[in-house]
């Protein structure tokens, strides 16, 4: 029997080990991570009973909480080679595929079985998060008529939104050229040229106004585009396909922020963005490969559909701004590990916003390995209750995964821990956030 109160699973070994020194700098968690064994101890906390509520893989006989990164930045992991799959990821990939052959996809089962991560190859993951992010529909039949619909749809967004003022007022006198039957010249006369398209104009209706003012965005967002994953050749390098794919990450921010004046841009969109590229521009289908952006845009609108509160700097300190999710986050590890939520926040008083807040913005694309973050995202666009919950529930397992050393810690090393996750079993971190689910605290 386990310790009074708490709940078997939660008394293994698994969850716990002997703290191990935690890499200093943080770029080695895109390095292969060699698994290095710890001796195991008892954890101790409140816990949660009753049967799993999604499907997730069951935990192996031996796990190792923490992996130490050996190689240097020089020996990452190349994204484009393809990974070895296990004869359990032959399997799901085989029923994946049998899933999406399908007249009429079955959701159920299609979440059930992405919710146990998704194997790379055979173009499964491009089609089955455009499933999950509702892009596509679950009529086969209708899949080509509205993907040409929306690449339409994109395509008319670029014509409008990525123009130049310039190009408005050739535009404007080319057409008054060709109404008054003159030669086209492409010019308005300085006395035909209207307030709102004068360059010097701060009408709100201005189009010169209105492009200055986005001046500024557009320059944060090809920073931030410049600055995305420096370690992967997708996104950055001198090669032409990585300045391809900078290219139509900016456009898709920017026409973002364009149709959604309410949040415009906020740092850290880049980095939500670029697995949703990185996915679909991967797909081996050759005309999805082409038409990713257009697809791309539509499922980050969708995607930040459920997290734009927490974008929105209005509504930070409101009941559905990011202040009141972190809090939402400390009651759920309340709820399920007291002595751990005790020792953070009452004893060592580290706020969960010092670390949280990038934890839940930027959807834990920061906290572990590409490949890792591409497993995380299938588990969150896979429940049905929506990402938000699963998010918060995935937080939480991060802290009780690593309690032991949070426990032996103060504030200094808690934080640095915190802000520096150590490298992990993903599968057994999704394994814990699902046997939170049953308590339904979120």
């Amino acid at each position: 029997m386990g310790k009074k109160g708490v709940p078997e699973w939660m008394n293994s070994s698994l969850w716990s080990s002997n703290p191990s020194p935690e890499p200093d700098d943080r770029v080695l968690r895109y390095s292969p991570k060699p698994a290095s064994a710890s001796p195991a101890t008892t954890a101790g906390a409140g816990g949660v009973e009753g049967p799993i509520a999604a499907p997730v893989p069951e935990p192996p006989a031996k796990i190792k909480e923490e992996e130490s990164p050996t190689s240097t930045v020089s020996e990452a992991r190349d994204e484009e080679s393809p990974p070895r799959l296990s004869s359990e990821d032959i399997s799901r990939q085989s029923q994946l595929l049998m899933e999406l052959s399908r007249k009429v996809i079955n959701m159920r089962e299609l979440r059930k079985l992405a919710s146990q991560g998704i194997p790379d190859g055979a173009g499964v993951r491009p089609t089955v998060w455009k499933l999950l992010l509702g892009y596509l529909p679950g009529d086969r039949a209708s899949w080509a008529s509205e993907l040409a619909k929306k690449r339409a749809q994109y395509k008319h967004f670029k014509e409008e939104l990525l123009v130049n003022p310039s190009e408005i007022t050739w535009r404007l006198g080319k057409a008054k050229c060709e109404n008054d039957d003159v030669e086209d010249k492409g010019m308005l006369p300085r006395s035909e040229i209207t307030h709102g398209e004068h360059p010097l104009s701060l009408g709100k209706t201005s189009i010169w106004n209105q492009y200055f003012q986005d001046t500024e965005i557009i320059e944060q967002i090809d920073r931030d585009v410049k600055r995305t994953h420096p370690d992967m050749h997708f996104f950055s390098g001198d090669s032409s396909f990585a300045s391809s794919n900078q290219d139509a990450m900016r456009r898709i921010l920017i026409i973002f922020a364009k149709l959604n004046p309410g949040i415009r841009y906020v740092q850290g969109m880049n980095e939500v963005l670029a697995p949703l590229i990185y996915v679909f521009r991967s797909d081996p289908d050759e005309e999805n490969a082409a038409s990713a952006e257009a697809d791309t845009f539509f499922c980050f609108v969708e995607l930040l559909s459920g997290f734009r509160d927490n974008f929105c700097q209005q509504l930070d300190n409101s009941v559905v701004g990011i202040r009141s999710t972190i809090t939402k986050l400390s009651q759920l590890l309340k709820e399920h590990d007291e002595e751990l939520w005790r020792h953070l926040e009452v004893t060592t008083k580290v706020n969960p916003q010092f670390y949280a807040f990038r934890w839940i913005t930027l959807l834990l694309t920061q906290e572990f390995n590409f490949a890792d973050s591409l497993h995380i995202w299938d588990t969150l666009l896979s429940d049905p209750e929506g990402p938000q919950e699963t998010l918060l529930r995935i937080c939480c397992a991060m802290l009780i995964r690593i309690r032991r050393r949070l426990l032996a810690g103060d504030f200094t090393s808690n934080l640095k821990l915190l802000q520096h996750y150590p490298p992990t079993n993903i599968s057994h971190l999704l394994y814990v956030a699902d046997k939170l689910r049953s308590r339904g605290v979120v």
